[in-house]
């Protein structure tokens, strides 16, 4: 027990003094209007941020996250190819990528994947 209470107290501390050193050694800077602002990619921060969004890049970075996960899925049905029963394997396999497929082709018959509108 008490080697409990000692770690906790030399834990507590080892904080205090931490955060102590941290505030005096810390360069105290002025509160610049500039420097407060967020950095917005190139973009005016004060300007509204009601900004009208392409919904064109969200479909996008759906479809990318959408493909990254099949790409998660595929490899270890790869590496489970030897010790899987290989009628089930393949019919799993092809089922997965059909389904694939299909949503592909809907997302390509929707225009979905064109750029220019």
């Amino acid at each position: 027990m008490l080697k409990i209470t000692m770690s906790i107290m030399m834990t507590i501390i080892l904080s205090i003094i931490m955060m102590t050193l941290c505030m005096l050694i810390s360069k105290k800077s002025m509160m610049d209007r500039e420097k407060m602002s967020p950095f917005e990619c190139g973009f005016d921060p004060k300007s509204s941020s009601r900004v009208p969004f392409s919904s064109q890049f969200f479909l996008v970075a759906v479809l990318f996250l959408i493909f990254d996960i099949e790409i998660v899925i595929i490899l270890p049905m790869i590496i489970t190819i030897k010790t899987s029963n290989m009628m089930y394997w393949f019919m799993t396999s092809t089922m997965f990528l059909v389904i694939l497929i299909i949503g592909l082709y809907h997302e390509w018959k929707n225009g979905i994947l064109e750029w220019a509108n």
